[in-house]
């Protein structure tokens, strides 16, 4: 952090990076379900049959753990933008008492 940064300018990156890193980290687990998914409907056990059908109470679960997830990701997200927009209007009323 360099000597002339505020010091919510300097948390408003921290929470950008770790919103970005999380919503990477979603959407490495939502590839990961997508192919488990994928490989339980092409078995030809039933229990792919059923996994498919959604009869599956892991599967469920989890996917629920997922949608969860994105919601907290968006609602970070939000948080994020709104923060954003409180800097730079903090940052213009600044610039136009200074003048």
């Amino acid at each position: 952090m360099s000597a002339k940064e505020r010091p919510e300018v300097a948390a408003f990156r921290e929470l950008e990076t770790l919103v970005r890193h999380l919503g990477e980290e979603l959407a490495a687990w939502r590839r990961r379900a997508m192919q488990a998914e994928t490989q339980l409907k092409e078995q030809p056990s039933g229990r792919g049959k059923a996994a498919a059908s959604g009869a599956d109470p892991e599967s469920a679960a989890f996917k629920t753990r997922v949608h969860r997830a994105e919601e907290r990701v968006r609602q970070m997200m939000e948080s994020v933008r709104f923060l954003r927009q409180q800097l730079q209007s903090d940052g213009a009323a600044a610039g136009s008492s200074r003048k």
